[in-house]
């Protein structure tokens, strides 16, 4: 395909090539100045409130940005999306991940066919089954209750459902509907994950969701397979089904691992992995951990900013605003990475969902019609909730490379302390910081000013901060399930705007693969060599050699011996 095909080869996008060196010229702190920009640079809705005015962005840059979104078809791409067309066009799949939150009178259809009565027919299930579970009357293989949950899944399967749980633990109400029970997820098959994950646990009263579409994926079928053999040993092979459900569409091999096929929660092929937390793959631990009504608000509040993206002009549209933003940050000032920074610990793991979900999207080289980039997509996300992180890196964001930020805040605490004598409370504390941090990024200082404050000349330079350092302010009015169903929604949609500016598919993933078919050859290198002593053969020098260091440990155990963590 001619690049000429490519956004890049638009009048439009080359008029932000051409916009780029003015903006280069003007200092925030300048731009900052101009109060009319800054009331203009905000938007709002249902009291989430945008203030983007920290942007290397005029009101021109803004007006650039959105006839840049005219030339990609951004409105038709949305619609297509919302539609159920085919927009993941490697896989020849639907994306529709709206529908999992979609009203249950909505019409979504995919192949022509109304998706949303299905959607509701499983979320439905889960909402008996949670109640069932929650009540007592589902009972272990002792005739015990259970409390607890180990949900076992990698990727999508575990980081947003664990993003959603951490944000849940500390709101009251959510915390009231969990007493006396416990989430935990285990993903990584590392046998040490596996040791935390069942750490002071006991089988008796512990149920396991699998959750694998296939009932293939490697890591997390070893997981599964461990933690059945827990069960097991500990309670004999009929606990199995008392034990064990599955997120799976593979009836067959749910029911040849032992889990009853009734008790298997269905998801759907256009619901891409990272997409999924709105699908079972979440709904249903999080329903066994807070309790259906819970989770359905936080469905709801995702709902909502599906709405507010689909159907808000793009000048107020969160979503839209945020990704054309980074396309502009990222394509045309050359930021490659994007700092996720919420001033709540609840938020803690809000980043390496995200981490995922943006760099998983959009960390593509070539466009949707395989034509290769010229220029660059995708940032590298990272964050921490402050005020730890300004401990830990902002020093290289204040005055090393340029990363722009995302500051998110909550107006009201979910756990609010306030000591008497004390000047502020301690979420007031807390929110100084997030108030303060952009403004510093952004006006820095001066040599001038620290001559005023007679800093001795030698420290001049290193107490210069050249500021200049673009961020944006999220401020949430709360948090409760609705607002992190909103918080969801709004980082979803924004890599899909990114996505579509730039002419890539999102919403595949076909750089996962590689690494996994080369595992698959080493998996049967050191099976070989533990069991028939074959010498380790076809590999380059380095690896053969790694290998050969790696083999030569024998294991304590023999492989025929099962054996399980001792923590």
């Amino acid at each position: 395909m001619a690049s000429a095909a490519l956004i890049c080869g638009t009048e439009q996008w080359k008029a932000l090539q051409a916009h780029v060196g003015a903006i280069q010229k003007t200092h925030l702190r300048d731009l900052m100045a101009d109060a009319d920009r800054c009331k203009a640079m905000t938007a709002e809705y249902e009291g989430i409130f945008l203030d983007y005015s920290r942007q290397q962005a005029t009101g021109e840059t803004m007006e650039k940005l959105l006839k840049l979104a005219d030339a990609a078809k951004l409105k038709e791409k949305i619609e297509k999306m919302f539609k159920g067309e085919k927009i993941n066009s490697t896989e020849n799949r639907s994306v529709l991940h709206v529908a999992l939150r979609a009203p249950r009178d909505a019409v979504i259809n995919s192949d022509g066919v109304n998706v949303v009565p299905e959607v509701w027919s499983v979320k439905d299930k889960i909402k008996q089954f949670s109640e069932t579970f929650r009540s007592g009357s589902w009972v272990g293989a002792t005739g015990k209750p259970l409390t607890n949950v180990v949900s076992v899944g990698i990727g999508g399967s575990f980081l947003g459902p664990l993003f959603v749980h951490t944000a849940l633990q500390t709101d009251p109400e959510a915390a009231e509907c969990a007493k006396g029970r416990q989430l935990r997820f285990l993903a990584n098959v590392d046998p040490v994950d596996v040791a935390r994950s069942i750490k002071d646990l006991d089988p008796e009263t512990t149920l396991v969701v699998v959750v694998s579409k296939t009932f293939t994926t490697a890591e997390t079928m070893l997981n599964a397979r461990t933690l059945k053999e827990w069960i097991v040993s500990s309670l004999g092979p009929q606990a199995v089904a008392k034990h064990m459900i599955a997120v799976s569409t593979n009836l067959k091999l749910v029911k040849e691992f032992g889990i009853d096929p009734n008790n298997a929660f269905a998801f759907w092929d256009w619901v891409g992995g990272r997409y999924s937390v709105c699908s079972a793959v979440g709904v249903l631990p999080l329903s066994l951990q807070y309790g259906f009504p819970i989770v359905q608000k936080f469905l709801e509040g995702a709902s909502s900013i599906d709405n507010h993206f689909y159907s808000s002009s793009f000048e107020k549209n969160i979503p839209v605003l945020l990704g054309l933003l980074s396309v502009w940050n990222v394509s045309f000032l050359g930021y490659p990475a994007r700092a996720i920074l919420p001033y709540s610990q609840a938020l803690e793991k809000l980043a390496p969902h995200i981490q995922q979900l943006s760099m998983e999207s959009n960390g593509k080289g070539v466009s949707i019609d395989g034509a290769q980039l010229s220029f660059e997509t995708g940032e590298i996300d990272f964050g921490e909730p402050g005020t730890n992180g300004q401990h830990s890196f902002y020093q290289l964001i204040h005055q090393g490379r340029v990363i722009p930020c995302d500051f998110i805040g909550v107006v009201k605490s979910q756990q609010p302390v306030y000591l008497k004598g004390e000047t502020v409370s301690n979420h007031d504390e807390l929110m100084s910081n997030f108030f303060a941090q952009p403004d510093a990024l952004a006006y820095g200082k001066t040599p001038e000013q620290l001559h005023s404050e007679k800093v001795p000349e030698n420290l001049i330079p290193h107490k210069t901060f050249k500021g200049n350092r673009p961020s944006l302010s999220l401020l949430l009015p709360t948090l409760s399930a609705y607002e992190v169903g909103q918080l969801l929604s709004i980082y979803e949609h924004r890599i899909a705007v990114q996505g579509f500016i730039w002419g890539i598919n999102s919403f595949d993933q076909w750089g996962v693969e590689l690494g996994k078919s080369l595992a698959s050859q080493v998996r049967k290198q050191l099976h070989g060599t533990r069991m028939e002593g074959k010498p380790v053969e076809g590999f380059n020098h380095s690896t053969s050699s790694l290998l050969a260091r790696y083999l030569a440990v024998k294991p304590s155990t023999p492989y025929d011996t099962t054996v399980l963590p001792k923590v």
